[in-house]
């Protein structure tokens, strides 16, 4: 029976801050910076503004204008093909005529993670936090210690993130999580995750291995990021249970996880890794087997035009800007400084790109008739691996640093590499910056869904 008028919200004036228009610039300088490139959380900012400056009613109509743009901008189009697309890879099909209809999935009840390198700790991390039961394995006690202290640290994090703190995650119990360099405690895995280095021969020896070890139902997975998924699988006496699960680093918490059936794996295997990527909140993607599968391989020529540019004049800096503004989270550069400088490296010793297995007379910017740039194998050469040595692209405040610097050093390095094979500098704006690189990706794109190795374009985007 109270009268509503000094209850009701609308009517009453919003309290003055001391500094409103100080107090407001800020948030909106931080809000650009933590959602480049992104409308809505600008927007959202410029009405929160409107509501504290203006009357009610006006506040309301600000706020509608801001809402209708948005509701007509590519992006919001575009977040909502993404939001159907991340639905629409659960519904996988492989050429065999297996789906996601007529295939079902194996329980996994316990898995096992071989290798704690960067990959590995983060693998493991991810499946503590699903609540599957994890066997860590590593090839020697030294190794073995500094992964267990290294994911320690990891889930201690994650605990801090979550409500129930370390209660909820249980990692201290060895029923949970198991640290060890045998493998026969491998026996009664449902699972297990290889994630040791890119070597052809270590991964076969490791397969041969877990074929003679595990039990015949168990799921054998490769964290590969770009080799033959059918000759690891040559090494086993059960191809039908290998698949490739590519985790993208760091594994805890990126959601893409590229899921690769090679020529003879079961429709269960590829329902099972499916599952599994669900069990993790990752979004599973179905592809098929291929040099860099599509991760990776649209990659490539992406990150390849990047590294042209800085031969022809650019620096890291300009190129990763003008690619973050235009949207992505991290420029390649970054992108690599963090993945680490030697993966790729390593991958490009392995195909006879770079190193002392090239034949002698091998020109220094060719590679198979193409172009190529030996400048991220100079690099490495150099110890330069990026954020895990606190020197790349870019300079950190230390090995393992986070925040990166431009380094006077490289622009010198840069320099002497363009005199000693007479590259002539020329300013390269930011348009082309962006097209060369996009198009290099998106032109790979097509070149995949035109092989079959996604069957759709979703899969790729």
């Amino acid at each position: 029976g109270q009268p509503l008028g000094p209850r009701r919200l609308s009517l009453k004036p919003v309290p003055k801050l001391p500094d409103t228009d100080a107090f407001l610039r800020e948030a909106l300088v931080k809000v650009k910076k933590q959602a480049r490139g992104c409308l809505a959380p600008e927007l959202c900012c410029r009405a929160v503004q409107a509501a504290a400056e203006r009357p009610f009613a006006e506040g309301v109509r600000r706020e509608r204008e801001l809402f209708r743009l948005l509701l007509t901008s590519g992006q919001a189009r575009a977040l909502q093909y993404a939001f159907f697309a991340e639905r629409a890879v659960r519904r996988w099909a492989a050429p065999g005529g297996a789906s996601w209809s007529s295939a079902a999935p194996q329980p996994v009840r316990s898995a096992a993670v071989i290798g704690l390198g960067t990959m590995g700790r983060g693998i493991v991390t991810s499946l503590v936090k699903a609540n599957i039961p994890v066997v860590a394995l590593e090839q020697d006690l030294e190794y073995l210690n500094k992964g267990r202290k290294a994911v320690m640290l990891l889930l201690e994090r994650e605990a801090l993130k979550m409500e129930g703190g370390a209660q909820t995650l249980d990692f201290h119990n060895p029923a949970r999580l198991q640290f060890t360099v045998d493998f026969d405690l491998l026996r009664d895995v449902d699972l297990v995750i290889e994630a040791v280095f890119e070597n052809m021969a270590l991964k076969k020896e490791i397969f041969h291995k877990l074929s003679k070890i595990c039990k015949p139902g168990a799921l054998l997975c490769t964290n590969t990021s770009a080799l033959n998924i059918d000759e690891i699988a040559s090494a086993t006496s059960h191809p039908q249970q290998v698949i490739g699960t590519h985790f993208f680093s760091p594994a805890h918490v990126m959601r893409l996880l590229e899921i690769i059936y090679g020529r003879h794996t079961s429709p269960t295997a590829i329902a099972t890794a499916m599952q599994l990527a669900k069990a993790l909140r990752k979004v599973g993607v179905v592809v098929g087997n291929c040099f860099g599968f599509v991760g990776n391989r649209m990659m490539f020529p992406y990150v390849q035009q990047a590294v042209f540019l800085v031969e022809e004049g650019s620096g890291p800096e300009a190129v990763d800007q003008v690619l973050e503004d235009f949207g992505f989270k991290i420029g390649p550069f970054r992108m690599s400084d963090l993945a680490g400088l030697d993966v790729g490296w390593r991958s490009r010793k392995e195909q006879g790109l770079t190193g002392p297995s090239l034949p002698a007379g091998t020109a220094a910017r060719q590679r198979h008739g193409q172009r190529y740039s030996p400048l991220p194998d100079l690099l490495c050469e150099q110890g330069r691996f990026g954020q895990k040595t606190g020197r790349g692209w870019y300079r950190y405040e230390k090995a393992g640093g986070r925040t990166a610097s431009p380094d006077p050093g490289l622009h010198s390095f840069l320099c002497h590499y363009r005199d000693t094979h007479g590259i002539e500098t020329r300013f390269i704006d930011q348009e082309e910056i962006l097209e060369r690189c996009l198009f290099s990706l998106i032109n790979e794109g097509f070149a995949v869904l035109a092989e079959g190795i996604a069957s759709g374009p979703e899969h790729l985007d």
